[in-house]
């Protein structure tokens, strides 16, 4: 499928399309055949007045791209049902540059996707004008948060070691409000956006790349700091627990397709090397790649802070589908309830499906209470190297053996809730 991202002054054609789809950055579909994405952004940016740098800017424009491809290409009119073929021609300020980029772009973005791309560039990329006085932010590092309960973890335990971090947020359904208190109580600046994808046939709902933008959107705020201008290196913290992280298939039955990729280290290790060529002097670390969620709570440096916030965190992969309430029987959920249990604390999140004991097809027989208490059992057993293996190939990571053993932890904190809870 081939499809062009561009600003709309590019000079799309009115008549005929020359792709299949046509994006437009930056704006609103002008004709029911395009999408649109960022339509919002560059006014937010222009009102901070902020200055962030031209590379910044075209690496957002190339994420809001995969991303607007991403939810508007439906996978089942692929050929197994999954796999797209995408030659997706992008509108950047600097085109040559980004030309020398396109191989090692593309295998990030199959790793992230299991798609394959195709990334090509073309001039006329969005390039806001600076303001006449520029506002830098004072901040030393940036910590995405996402309204979840790692993020609020890792904004507690940087801000209590004594960093200053801009905390930035992707919006989504259900959690905007959260992200303002949580970046309220923990006493630092925010700053929020919101893509907005607009698709002309409706949304593909395996969302992959959405991780990009939000990491596009660290980078933007990063190359604005005061701190970045003088020269200075600046920390993006991406905060994750490893078990979710690696986010292996739990069985030999769940194939690849259903594990998503969006911290997952190859995936962080090849943004952070295009960044490096770009001459962005951004680093993004997780400083949870090796502990569990269990882990986390219990290391956690504010212990009455996140006692007051830990409940009140999103976690669910399906919450806006279930009224915005935890669902408690997806992956997301049912690591995040043997969290709480491996903490020791009560957890006073609200699940629909609350009782996983239950002898039925929408508790303990449900498919991911299934497969997660047969991980479990693997892993108890401690024959699970061969599939955490396939998620872990990769010369980019060096010694897997730190990544099995947090896997297995993690997998190990779920076992001990289920059992608990009644599952067999």
């Amino acid at each position: 499928m081939k499809i062009a991202a561009a600003p709309l002054d590019f000079g799309f054609d009115d008549g005929e399309a020359a792709a299949d789809l046509e994006v437009i950055l930056y704006g609103h579909p002008d004709v029911p055949r395009r999408a649109g994405i960022g339509s919002r952004i560059p006014d937010i940016i222009r009102r901070r007045k902020w200055r962030p740098t031209y590379r910044a800017w075209d690496f957002l424009s190339i994420a809001l791209a995969v991303e607007a491809v991403d939810v508007s290409v439906a996978r089942g009119g692929s050929t197994d049902g999954w796999t797209r073929q995408l030659d997706l021609t992008i509108s950047v300020i600097d085109p040559d540059f980004w030309t020398t980029q396109a191989s090692s772009i593309n295998k990030i973005l199959r790793f992230l996707t299991t798609d394959i791309w195709n990334v090509s560039f073309q001039p006329g990329g969005l390039k806001p004008p600076p303001p006449a006085k520029v506002t830098y932010p004072q901040e030393d590092s940036v910590s995405l948060l996402s309204g979840g309960l790692d993020s609020l973890v890792g904004g507690i335990d940087l801000t209590k070691s004594g960093r200053k971090p801009l905390f930035v947020s992707q919006v989504s359904n259900g959690d905007k409000d959260k992200q303002t208190y949580f970046a309220k109580m923990l006493g630092g600046a925010h700053f929020q956006l919101n893509h907005v994808a607009d698709s002309p046939e409706g949304s593909e709902r395996s969302q992959r790349a959405r991780s990009i933008v939000f990491f596009a959107y660290g980078v933007l705020a990063a190359t604005s700091f005061l701190n970045y201008a003088k020269g200075t290196t600046i920390p993006l913290y991406v905060c994750e627990n490893g078990l979710i992280s690696i986010n292996p298939s739990l069985t030999p039955m769940r194939l690849g397709s259903l594990s998503t990729r969006t911290t997952h280290p190859v995936y962080l290790s090849g943004i952070q090397e295009v960044l490096q060529n770009a001459g962005i002097d951004v680093t993004i670390s997780n400083p949870y790649q090796f502990l569990t969620k269990g882990e986390m709570l219990k290391n956690c440096t504010d212990q009455s802070m996140l006692l007051k916030l830990a409940s009140q965190s999103t976690s669910c992969g399906r919450f806006a589908r279930n009224g915005f309430k935890h669902c408690g029987r997806c992956v997301p959920c049912i690591i995040r309830r043997a969290s709480f249990h491996a903490w020791g604390q009560n957890d006073l999140t609200i699940y629909r499906h609350k009782d996983l004991g239950k002898d039925d097809k929408n508790h303990a027989g449900f498919d991911d209470v299934r497969a997660l208490r047969m991980a479990g059992e693997i892993a108890a057993s401690k024959q699970y190297d061969g599939w955490v293996g396939a998620s872990l190939a990769s010369s980019l990571l060096g010694d897997p053996a730190p990544y099995k053993a947090t896997v297995s932890r993690g997998l190990l904190e779920v076992k001990s809730f289920l059992v608990a809870s009644g599952v067999k």
